[in-house]
């Protein structure tokens, strides 16, 4: 798929007024500083669609951004960022439970985990209750240009076989470098397909 036109359309805190029509939404979300909006600007080939910051817990809105006309995607607020404090925390996760729960629209969530770490409770606990609420979701382990390819493959790896824990069978999963344009095609690819199943 390539991407002929980016454009922001709305930011808010209340899925009831985002766009009003049926076209798809693609949402990323991930921990704060995971590298999410260098990635929807990589993908998009639009270096400033989605700001990017050194400071975590930037994205506090909900941002949809229209794709060649057809599709959106979606930037989400980050969650876990422990410098916000609780009521702060407590703030942005109502915003992002309110648009997974009522937002019809949501075709697939990306969930971003830095392919660094360990496998995070908070990241566990998340994907544990998308798989409860049966929310399509795939993932996406970023900033694989910052370690070793043995080191991305025994993390990914690991963290796989800790999700195989609870659950019979893991959704798609990506690796990916912003700074490379690492995954841009099949992230890209892996979305067309399910518009074009949409439209059978």
């Amino acid at each position: 798929m390539n991407i002929k036109k980016a454009e922001f359309v709305i930011s808010n805190t209340d899925p009831e007024k985002c766009p009003h029509d049926d076209r798809p939404e693609y949402a990323f979300i991930g921990r704060s500083n995971v590298g999410k909006s260098s990635l929807i600007n990589m993908l998009t080939g639009k270096k400033g669609l989605a700001m990017t910051s050194s400071t975590p817990g930037k994205t506090q809105l909900i941002n949809h951004f229209l794709i060649n006309d057809e599709w959106y995607i979606v930037d989400l607020p980050g969650y876990g960022y422990a410098q916000r404090g609780k009521k702060g925390r407590n703030k942005i996760r109502t915003i992002i439970d309110a648009y997974l729960d009522e937002r019809e629209q949501l075709t697939c969530l990306f969930v971003l985990l830095d392919c660094r770490l360990e496998p995070q409770k908070i990241d566990l606990e998340f994907i544990d209750q998308l798989g409860e609420s049966g929310i399509p979701f795939a993932i996406i382990f970023t900033k694989s240009d910052k370690i070793s390819q043995s080191k991305l493959s025994e993390n990914t790896e690991n963290y796989k076989a800790k999700l195989l824990e609870t659950w019979e069978e893991l959704p798609a999963v990506f690796c990916t470098s912003s700074e490379y344009k690492k995954g841009k095609e099949e992230i890209l690819d892996y979305i067309e397909s399910i518009n074009q199943s949409l439209n059978e």
